[in-house]
């Protein structure tokens, strides 16, 4: 006789509990390697349980304590609590393949399909990707066609990742190959030749280092035509995509015209786009314990109140065992290629990864690297990682949503500042470069970078950070209380270790590396015991700032504008720091045009007062002028330096990252031009940099004292082997720039920055037009090297007459650096 199952049945299955805790237990199909909840996952769920009811919840769990089983279980409750249908969200296909085989292990029944029936009945959960729920032709519907599909339950997993994905799905871009580039273009000819000449030459020529916004009065007075343009191309598998998203918030989005292309993107996320996302009322984002979560609610659009009060585990020591260490801080004398010798030999015991910004930075391991992963071959290299040793393998921008567990990954190498996608993240950059803005946004980066090689709480991994500018910035302030509570003690940890290498070659780290390597007893008593008190922040940190920019965002939505100017305005007198100032009032104007485009202007001119490199308003900006005739040098570098005095090392640190950034290297003319400008400042002449500051005039202005200036062009990016005839035409229009503000008496040299000194043959180049090519740049670069290192070891701070010996020894004085670092041009 066969047993009659359905009739034993109490209630109490698997499909009718509604505590996920007890629901794993009740999972009768369970893999053994499920046997039991883990204490943190078992916390986690409770307090998830206890704040149900609340539409928008995040979960901070470290990397590798087992989020995707409590995302699955949370669902499983929902279905079971008839919130479904109930979605799981990752960020990349690879992960819907992950959730859905843990689902698989669990017992848990998914489909991929947010039409199968069973998904919509609530008998499974539905994994995705982010893509395929927010684009503008999503099967859940999308702007006023309304819900086409429901989504009552939702999981963001690993969402800092699905948000950097979701900026992507909201811009829309244009390829200069397209008739309606050339007509947007025309469009707004005008208003970007007024903020630039230089730059809208180089916009026309479709440079790949420029990128250009265009002013809000133009993009908000042309809606019609831009509209038109736009409608033109509906259809086409570029606009298709994205179109339906943002149509109905054009007006409040930003066009970036840069490298052949248009990119249009709003300034928040109108995550309203995709109904039955913003109307689910059950929305859990888990994310890793990165410190701020205020892109939540600028993109997508959370409940500050609720993010405020994340749910965590009770204690923040459930990481894997890292060792974290600096060579260049350890020691400022190690080289990028002493490290990379020293990876090398340790690629052949171990895997390692190394994370870079650029393709360009790829390069530099290229001779080492057994394998260089992008888009293309990323989930295949993975596979090989997983699988056994591979050596070096390069990822290229990847900071995020991945997963290299144990023996994938036992050595992590993050290799200079993480770059930016988008470009009017470029834009921003540029207008708020060193603020305590770009700090946290670049932080949070290298700490999503930092958190591949440990997966689980027995994993364990050596990070080295390493480049020059990365060290620089860790050494801005408060640069490193923004990591998470755990990386900050693992930090601490490192540092002490780091006291003991001070000074020494990097051979020596071969024996210190070996003890978190090898799971050394020792070392791991200590590293746990550094993490044993740690714990999660009882409050979330939400920025007011991003806070008011969404709420601003939101009433301009609706046309209510006088609430957005109030609220930008708010946030402008909640602040100190005068770059941000200055950016959220141009912000204010973009606003104010909606309803009084005068007053915007007359903002738009304060703002400049406090960064000078927002937008220009329509009258221009009146250029101040140099004191080019008084000056001492040696007292005016001496001043600048003091400031180094109390940590000499900082200096050094400093001047690596500014010389590091002093190469030819394509797409790298901003960085090359801050550079030229702190290296003005600090051997002490005085620098300007006209065209980003005024939009007219050269990239770097050096007042250097007797009566001479030097007017610097810099095409550092250049590929050539000639000077063209376009770069000498734009430098003798630097020389009428200054001529046109400095008296006869004031002499101007004209200096250009080209890999080489040779001139094409049609070029007219201005008189005593000098240049800086690969043979003088190297010799540059290592005189002002040597001067700051002299300084230092010499004790030299404060000491003018010494300095003054150091300026004529190295060539830094005005004739002398004309004379060694300048060469004559030819034909």
């Amino acid at each position: 006789m066969n047993i009659d199952f359905d009739k034993l049945v109490s209630g109490n299955t698997a499909d009718s509990i509604i505590s996920p805790r007890v629901i794993f237990h009740a999972l009768p199909n369970k893999v053994p390697a499920f046997d039991y909840l883990r204490d943190v996952q078992a916390e986690v769920l409770e307090q998830w349980f206890n704040r149900r009811t609340t539409q928008d919840l995040v979960i901070k769990m470290n990397i590798g304590s087992g989020k995707t089983l409590v995302g699955l279980l949370i669902l499983k409750s929902c279905i079971n609590e008839k919130h479904s249908p109930a979605l799981y969200v990752a960020a990349d296909p690879n992960l819907v393949k992950q959730v859905i085989k843990e689902a698989s292990d669990l017992g848990i029944k998914t489909t991929e399909d947010p039409r199968d029936i069973s998904y919509l009945k609530g008998e499974s959960i539905c994994v995705i990707n982010i893509y395929k729920l927010i684009n503008g032709k999503s099967v859940f519907g999308v702007g006023n066609e309304g819900i086409k599909i429901d989504i009552i339950s939702i999981i963001v997993d690993d969402a800092h990742a699905c948000l950097s994905n979701t900026e992507e799905q909201f811009t829309l871009k244009i390829d200069a190959s397209k008739t309606e580039y050339d007509e947007l273009l025309g469009l707004f000819s005008e208003s970007l030749k007024q903020q630039s000449e230089t730059g809208f030459l180089e916009i026309k020529s479709q440079d790949p280092k420029r990128n250009m916004l265009v002013p809000f009065w133009s993009w908000i007075d042309n809606q019609e035509d831009v509209v038109r343009i736009l409608y033109d191309i509906k259809e086409d598998s570029q606009i298709q995509f994205v179109l339906p998203l943002i149509k109905e918030n054009l007006a409040l989005c930003r066009c970036v015209f840069g490298g052949g292309k248009i990119e249009i993107s709003p300034r928040c996320l109108p995550i309203n786009s995709i109904p039955s996302f913003a109307k689910a009322t059950r929305r859990i984002y888990m994310t890793a314990t990165l410190s701020d979560d205020s892109i939540l609610v600028t993109n997508f659009n959370a409940t500050p109140d609720s993010l405020k009060r994340p749910i965590t585990p009770k204690n923040a020591n459930d990481i894997g065992d890292r060792m974290i260490l600096i060579p260049q801080e350890i020691n400022t004398d190690i080289t990028n290629e002493e490290i990379k010798t020293f990876i090398k030999e340790s690629a052949k015991q171990y895997n390692v990864i190394v994370i870079v910004p650029s393709a360009y930075k790829a390069n530099f391991w290229s001779d080492i690297a057994a394998a260089t992963l992008t888009s293309d071959n990323l989930y295949q290299g993975i596979s090989d990682l997983k699988k056994g040793h591979v050596g070096v393998v390069v990822l290229i921008n990847k900071y995020d949503g991945i997963d290299l567990p144990d023996d994938a990954c036992r050595i992590l190498v993050i290799d200079g500042i993480p770059d930016v996608r988008r470009k009017i993240d470029k834009i921003e950059q540029v207008m708020l470069e060193d603020s305590e803005f770009m700090v946290i946004k670049e932080i949070q980066r290298i700490e999503q970078g930092m958190g591949r090689g440990v997966r689980a709480t027995n994993d364990h991994c050596v990070v080295f950070l390493m480049g020059n500018t990365l060290v620089k910035r860790l050494y801005s302030p408060s640069a490193q209380s923004r990591f998470s509570a755990a990386t900050k003690a693992q930090l601490d940890l490192s540092q002490k270790v780091a006291e003991q290498l001070q000074g020494k070659p990097i051979n020596e780290f071969e024996k210190i590396i070996s003890y978190p390597l090898n799971k050394n007893s020792d070392w791991l008593k200590i590293s746990r015991g550094a993490l044993a008190d740690i714990k999660y922040d009882e409050e979330g940190y939400i920025d007011n700032i991003a806070l008011l920019q969404r709420e601003a965002f939101d009433a301009a939505q609706v046309s209510n504008y006088e609430k957005s100017i109030q609220l930008i305005q708010e946030a402008v007198n909640s602040i100190s720091d005068n770059k941000m100032i200055g950016f959220l009032k141009q912000q204010l104007a973009e606003y104010y045009h909606f309803l009084n485009p005068v007053n915007a202007q007359e903002i738009l001119k304060s703002a400049l007062k406090y960064n000078p490199r927002v937008l220009r308003p329509m009258e221009g900006i009146k250029y101040t002028k140099l004191a080019i005739r008084s000056m001492n040098q040696a007292n005016q570098c001496s001043d600048s330096i003091s400031k180094f005095s109390s940590n000499p090392n900082e200096l050094i640190v400093n001047i690596n990252a500014i010389i590091e950034n002093l190469k030819f290297k394509p797409d790298t003319s901003r960085s090359f031009e801050k550079s030229l400008h702190d290296i003005a400042e600090l051997i002490g002449f005085r620098g300007q940099r006209p065209d980003l500051e005024i939009g007219k005039g050269p990239d770097n202005f050096w007042a250097v004292g007797r009566n001479m200036s030097f007017i610097i062009s810099c095409k550092n990016g250049a590929t050539s082997d000639k000077i063209c005839k376009r770069y000498c035409d734009q430098l003798s229009g630097h020389m009428n720039w200054f001529r046109e503000r400095y008296s006869g008496e004031d002499k101007g040299i004209p200096i250009i920055i080209h890999p080489s000194h040779k001139i094409d043959e049609i070029a007219s180049p201005c008189d005593q037009m000098r240049v800086i090519d690969t043979n003088t740049l190297k010799p540059l670069r290592e005189s002002l090297l040597a001067f700051f290192k002299s300084i230092v070891t010499e004790g030299a701070f404060g000491k003018v007459d010494h300095i003054q010996k150091l300026l004529l020894k190295l060539y830094l004085t005005p004739n002398d650096f004309i004379n060694k670092f300048t060469v004559d041009y030819i034909k």
